[in-house]
C-alpha cells in the first residue's frame, strides 16, 4: 500500500541525512509493533479465589518500549498514505514523552524529520531517548503540561503549513483505530473471550476508546473501567485528571463504563510490588491501572480483568501520552 507512496516521495531537503521516506507496512521495526503478550499476575491476584484474576497486557514489549508505538505508526501509516507527510515535512506534535519517543523512533527508521513539544518536567530519560534518536525537542511550561504543549506544537504548524506536519494525536482519529484494529482483536484473541472488565489509563483516551469499542462490540457486557488521577496535580505523567484537563477528541466517553481514580502513591506502590512480586518493570500509570483492577478483582471474585501495562519502568513515567 506505502510503496508508491515511497517511490513518489523523492529525496529529502539539501543537507538533510534522510534520503527518502520508507513503507511503514514493510518495514521489520515497525511490523514488530503490537502483538504483546497477556500475562496473569497470580502472586498479585493470589487469595481471589479459583475465577478471579488480573492480566496484564504487556504493551511494554513494543519496539520503543510503550502502547504509543500503535497511535505514532497508526498515524505516520495515514499521513504518508494520504501524503500529509513526507521526507520534506517535520512531523510536529506534542506528548508528555512515550508518543515522542515513538514518533522519534519512526522518524529515525523510516526517513522523515520530527519536532515534538513536550512538558520541561517530562522525565529526563525519555527526553534523553527522543534526542538519540535525533528529533528535536521543544520544552514547553510545565504548569500547563500537555495542554500547553499541544497549544505551541499547533501554532508551530500554523504558522508555515507547508513544512509542518502536525500529527494531534489528541484528535487524530488514526490513533483510537490503531487500538481498535490491534489492541482489542489481540486481547479477545489472548484471553479467548473471557474477559469481563478492561482497564486502561486515560492519556488521549486512544488506547481505552478503540480497545474498549472492539470489545465491547464482541462482549456487549464488558465492564471498560478508565483510570485517572486523583487531581490536576499528580505524579502519573501521561494521564490526564479529565474534569480539570483539554478532553481529546481521541476519548469516546461512551465507551467507558466507571471511572477510577488512583493517587500517585498507590500507583507507586505498586510499581514497586509488580516488579517484587510479578518480576514486570512498569510505570505509574501502570501501577494505577494495576491497582484499579485488583480492586476489581476483588470486589467480584468471578471477574477477568485485563489491565493495559503501558510502559516499562526504566525511568519512564508515563501512559497513554
Amino acid at each position: 500500500m506505502f510503496a508508491s507512496d515511497s517511490a513518489r516521495l523523492g529525496s529529502s531537503r539539501p543537507g538533510a541525512p534522510r534520503t527518502k521516506v520508507g513503507a511503514p507496512l514493510d518495514d521489520p521495526l515497525a511490523l514488530a509493533v503490537g502483538n504483546t503478550p497477556l500475562v496473569p499476575l497470580p502472586s498479585l491476584s493470589q487469595g481471589q479465589g479459583p475465577r478471579g484474576r488480573v492480566w496484564a497486557k504487556l504493551e511494554s514489549m513494543n519496539p520503543s518500549g510503550s502502547v504509543k508505538d500503535r497511535a505514532a505508526l497508526g498515524i505516520v501509516q495515514a499521513a504518508l498514505q494520504d501524503g500529509s507527510l513526507d521526507a520534506e515535512r517535520t512531523l510536529v506534535d506534542a506528548s508528555s514523552g512515550n508518543t515522542a519517543v515513538a514518533y522519534a523512533m519512526l522518524g529515525a527508521r523510516l526517513g522523515f524529520p520530527v519536532l515534538l513539544f513536550v512538558p520541561r518536567q517530562a522525565n529526563p530519560a525519555r527526553l534523553s531517548a527522543i534526542r538519540a534518536f535525533g528529533a528535536e525537542v521543544v520544552l514547553t511550561d510545565p504548569g500547563e503540561g500537555t495542554d500547553g504543549a499541544q497549544r505551541e506544537a499547533r501554532a508551530r504548524a500554523e504558522s508555515a503549513p507547508p513544512r509542518y506536519f502536525l500529527a494531534d494525536q489528541y484528535n487524530n482519529p488514526a490513533n483510537p483505530r490503531a487500538h481498535y484494529t490491534g489492541t482489542g482483536p489481540e486481547i479477545w484473541r489472548q484471553s479467548g473471550g473471557r474477559l469481563t472488565h478492561l482497564v486502561a489509563g486515560v492519556g488521549t483516551g486512544g488506547t481505552i476508546s478503540g480497545t474498549g469499542r472492539f470489545l465491547k462490540e464482541r462482549r456487549p457486557a464488558l465492564t471498560v473501567v478508565g483510570v485517572e488521577p486523583t487531581g490536576p496535580i499528580h505524579g502519573l505523567e501521561g494521564l490526564k485528571h479529565l474534569p480539570t484537563a483539554v478532553r481529546p477528541g481521541t476519548y469516546d466517553g461512551s465507551v467507558v463504563d466507571s471511572t477510577v481514580r488512583i493517587g500517585t502513591e498507590e500507583a507507586m506502590a505498586m510499581v514497586s510490588r509488580l516488579a517484587r512480586e510479578e518480576g514486570i518493570s512498569a510505570g505509574p500509570s501502570a501501577g494505577a491501572a494495576v491497582a484499579a483492577a485488583l480492586g476489581i478483582a476483588r470486589d467480584d471474585p468471578e471477574a477477568f480483568v485485563v489491565a493495559i501495562v503501558p510502559d516499562r519502568g526504566e525511568g519512564r513515567q508515563g501512559g497513554d501520552g
